[in-house]
C-alpha cells in the first residue's frame, strides 16, 4: 500500500513542480504557532487529527465540517491538530487544513506524503500548517534532512515519523527534532502498540516523542504515559466517536 500511496504522490508532485519552479523559501520566514512547544506537558498531550477516509478503515466521516470539528476538538482539550491533506487515499485538501486552522487557537500540522520541496512550497505560506509530517519510509538518501531544513526554513516544525530501529536511527541522524513514533506498520497496516513502547527508549531526551494510531482507549493513553510518551495522535477514534471533545476528554482523564 505504500508504494501505491507514494507513486500515485509522484504524479501530484510532477504537476507541483512546474507550478513551483521558480520558488525559493522566505528571507523572513512567516510566523508561525509553537507546535514543538504545545506537546511539552504537563502530562501528555493529544494531537486530534481531521481525516474524512483511511485505506485502513474506509469512510469516517466524508461529509464532516473541518471548521465545527476542529472547534470541537479544541473545547475538548486538545493540545495541537493533524489534518490530512492527500485527496486520493484520505479524501483531504489543504481546504480543510486552512479552515480548522482559522477556526483555532493550536498549531497544526499538515499530514501527508511529503516527498519534494515543491510541497513545502505549497504549504509555505503564511496561512499554511506550523508543522509538516515527513515519513521516513518515504525518503530516501539525504531528501528526509533536506526537507526538514527547508522547513525550518519556512519557520515550519517537522515531525519526523518512524516505525523500527532502523528508521529512527535516519531521522536521528537527520537532526529531527521532533520524532513521531507510528505503530501502524505502513507496508501491511497491521498495528500494535509494542512499536512505540520497544523504541521509545531509543529517543534521546528533550526531543518530543509522538505517538501515532492504534490508540483508542484511557488504558491505551496510561500505557504511553508510563512510556515516556510526550504525545499522542489520535485520528480515527474521534472522528468516528459522535463527541470528539467527549473522547478527548476521556482519553486524557478529565471527563
Amino acid at each position: 500500500m505504500l508504494a501505491q500511496i507514494l507513486a500515485e504522490k509522484q504524479s501530484e508532485i510532477a504537476a507541483l513542480r512546474k507550478r513551483y519552479a521558480a520558488w525559493e523559501a522566505p528571507a523572513v520566514p512567516p510566523v508561525r504557532r509553537d507546535f514543538a512547544g504545545a506537546l511539552r506537558g504537563p502530562g501528555i498531550a493529544l494531537i486530534a487529527e481531521f481525516k474524512r477516509r483511511s485505506p485502513s478503515r474506509g469512510l469516517l466521516a466524508v461529509n464532516a465540517d473541518p471548521t465545527q470539528v476542529a472547534r470541537a476538538y479544541q473545547k475538548g482539550g486538545a493540545a495541537a491538530l493533524s489534518v490530512l491533506t492527500d485527496e486520493t487515499f484520505f479524501g483531504g485538501s489543504l481546504d480543510d487544513l486552512a479552515a480548522a486552522r482559522a477556526a483555532v487557537w493550536p498549531p497544526v500540522l499538515r499530514k501527508d506524503f511529503i516527498m519534494d520541496r515543491c510541497q513545502v512550497a505549497q504549504s509555505s505560506g503564511p496561512e499554511g500548517p506550523d508543522a509538516l509530517l515527513l515519513i521516513t519510509a518515504a525518503l530516501e538518501g539525504d531528501r528526509l534532512g533536506s526537507l526538514r531544513q527547508l522547513a525550518a526554513d519556512c519557520g515550519q516544525s517537522a515531525l519526523v515519523e518512524v516505525h523500527d530501529e532502523a528508521e529512527l536511527d535516519r531521522a536521528l541522524a537527520s537532526g529531527a527534532e521532533m520524532i513521531g513514533i507510528n505503530n501502524r506498520d505502513l507496508r501491511t497496516f497491521e498495528v500494535s502498540l509494542e512499536v512505540t513502547l520497544r523504541l521509545r527508549p531509543r529517543v534521546p531526551a528533550g526531543r518530543p516523542v509522538v505517538a501515532e494510531s492504534g490508540i483508542h482507549s484511557r488504558d491505551d493513553v496510561l500505557r504511553l504515559a508510563d512510556a515516556g510518551v510526550d504525545a499522542i495522535l489520535v485520528g480515527e477514534a474521534l472522528m468516528a466517536s459522535g463527541d470528539p471533545a467527549g473522547k478527548i476528554r476521556e482519553l486524557l482523564g478529565r471527563t
